[in-house]
């Protein structure tokens, strides 16, 4: 496997990044992972690392780069420093995270390493909405994205992402934990039928027995069976639109 520091420009400025691909020679699909709050950590380099041994060009990128270089010590999290990580995601917004993205669009289209053509996206926790928002700001880029309980994705606000659904041209795949206070059933169903009005392709899934964070293995809310759940559907839907 290949694995980069790199860095990426933005109209923002210079966004740092992790990026792992196959070693063997070739071109391919690029997916773009956006973090969760608590930011970039050895666990979401690992799971990047997954992306890539499945035959993707995977790019992490340091969402907070505006901030300088976050890193949380999350064993000792605690109120205060949760209190700081609130705060380092309330600092992006849409507009912020799709300038971002329209400099790793033209970052992943400049790799050797990068077939040419579509990519897909995975964003967990508060990038779920910044996923879907990607999916329709980009329609004709993004063919496979995932959300993995997404917070934000349906406000009161005319720019709620579940208002913006039909211009999805791509598959999503939503996953859910069955017990989360930040993406409460009545919002998840607010979604579902936000994208069957839209008639956007779509495969939503509410793991039983789950809560917030059930994707990750270093976390208290790990669930196993849900979280490889979500692997083989994400892996299947990739592999059906970019390969």
């Amino acid at each position: 496997m290949i694995e980069q520091d790199v860095s990426v420009i933005t109209r923002h400025g210079t966004m740092p990044a992790f990026t792992a691909c196959p070693s063997e020679p070739g071109r391919y699909p690029a997916i773009l992972f956006y973090m969760d709050a608590p930011g970039i950590r050895e666990e979401l380099r690992n799971m990047a690392r997954r992306i890539a041994r499945q035959g993707y060009f995977c790019v992490l990128p340091d969402m907070y780069y505006r901030l300088g270089q976050l890193r949380f010590d999350l064993p000792r999290r605690d109120d205060r420093m949760s209190a700081v990580i609130g705060a380092a995601m309330r600092h992006l917004d849409d507009d912020r995270v799709m300038d971002d993205t329209a400099g790793l669009l033209a970052f992943v289209d400049a790799q050797d390493r990068v077939r040419p053509g579509p990519v897909g996206a995975v964003g967990y926790c508060m990038s779920g909405r910044y996923v879907t928002v990607a999916a329709t700001r980009f329609p004709h880029r993004f063919a496979g994205v995932g959300s993995l309980y997404g917070v934000g994705l349906v406000t009161e606000d005319e720019a709620s992402p579940h208002r913006l659904v039909d211009r999805i041209r791509g598959e999503m795949y939503y996953g859910f934990a069955e017990t989360d206070g930040a993406a409460p059933p009545e919002t998840i169903a607010a979604l579902q039928a936000a994208l069957d009005a839209a008639g956007t392709r779509y495969v939503l899934d509410i793991h039983p027995g789950t809560r917030h964070g059930y994707g990750f293995a270093a976390g208290a809310a790990y669930e196993t069976i849900a979280a490889e759940k979500s692997w083989d559907r994400l892996f299947d839907l990739w592999d059906r639109t970019l390969t």
